[in-house]
């Protein structure tokens, strides 16, 4: 059998369940899924394999107008995902349908698609809308933009995933296979660990916070009992914050490293002893170096 393997990016609004999608196709967790929306920084990519062919999930952040320099950044990923891709899957929650936001990204589609590059649609959270409603959505969609394939998905529940990878596998270019067969991500494990943090943060945390805080993982010790010692750096923006994720008598923080070494642990498949420390850096969000720890590009001016 001939082996395939290319890139599959997904796109689309906050929250349309890119990161969900991903984890379900690669069968672990890999990409920080929260409730929030623009929890996704970086392009995390998850590897699958179906049949002989790999496929390489690059989750982007969600595309939204972007206001700051982190979102600017973001968005830039994003759309920097999608050009490298073999194809793309822009994915649209039934119960949203046909947004000013997903106007504009086939708007940006028609600008930036490359001829060759496969672009199909997921239509996301089927169940939450009637069938008759669904139907109308898939029909007014595909006015909207000529897609390749389109697909009724549930990825919280698993529906019509299986689908959509088989039909992905058959469209990748034929060639030998990018990863090694046991690989998930090509994400460092110091950040995945940072984002299996934040994603804590995240969920514990409310308002406008999440969105000023970043986790960096400083140091990473592998110890001869083969566990793994990870000390990170919660970096936030005012000492305010900072007495926000330590909480009353360190109970916050304590809390999160507890889910966050959990996780990493069950994601290791060892022993992991977690160090968490809270620093205030005013103007982290400024800094091209925190941007080179989240993978993304350091930018002035627009995405």
């Amino acid at each position: 059998m001939t082996k395939r393997a290319g890139f599959v990016a997904l796109i689309g609004e906050p929250n349309a369940g890119k990161s969900t999608l991903t984890n379900r196709m690669v069968g672990a967790k890999v990409s920080i899924v929260t409730h929030k929306v623009q929890t996704t920084r970086t392009r995390i990519r998850g590897v699958a394999l179906e049949g002989d062919a790999q496929l390489v999930f690059v989750d982007t952040p969600g595309l939204f107008r972007p206001r700051r320099r982190l979102d600017r950044a973001m968005v830039a990923s994003a759309w920097g995902g999608a050009a490298d891709a073999d194809v793309i899957v822009l994915l649209v929650e039934a119960h949203r349908g046909l947004t000013d936001g997903v106007q504009t990204i086939f708007d940006t589609l028609r600008e930036r698609a490359r001829p060759e590059q496969t672009v199909a649609l997921a239509i996301n959270k089927i169940d939450r809308v009637k069938s008759e409603v669904l139907l109308a959505l898939t029909a007014k969609l595909n006015e909207a933009y000529p897609f390749a394939q389109t697909f009724l998905i549930s990825a919280e529940r698993g529906h019509g995933v299986d689908d959509l990878r088989r039909w992905l596998a058959t469209q990748l270019p034929e060639g030998p296979w990018l990863y090694p067969e046991d690989q998930i991500a090509d994400l460092p494990m110091r950040m995945i660990a940072a984002e299996m943090t934040r994603e804590k943060l995240t969920l514990r945390l409310h308002e406008e916070l999440p969105y000023q805080l970043t986790v960096e993982s400083e140091n990473w010790e592998e110890r001869k009992d083969g566990s793994a010692r990870i000390d990170q750096t919660i970096y936030v923006m005012r000492d305010g914050h900072k007495g926000i994720v330590l909480g009353h008598k360190g109970e916050t923080i304590k809390a999160i490293s507890t889910a966050a070494r959990a996780e990493i642990t069950e994601f290791l498949g060892r022993p992991v002893h977690l160090f968490l420390q809270v620093k205030v850096r005013e103007n982290w969000m400024e800094e091209s170096e925190r941007y080179s720890e989240m993978g993304l590009e350091f930018r002035d001016g627009n995405a």
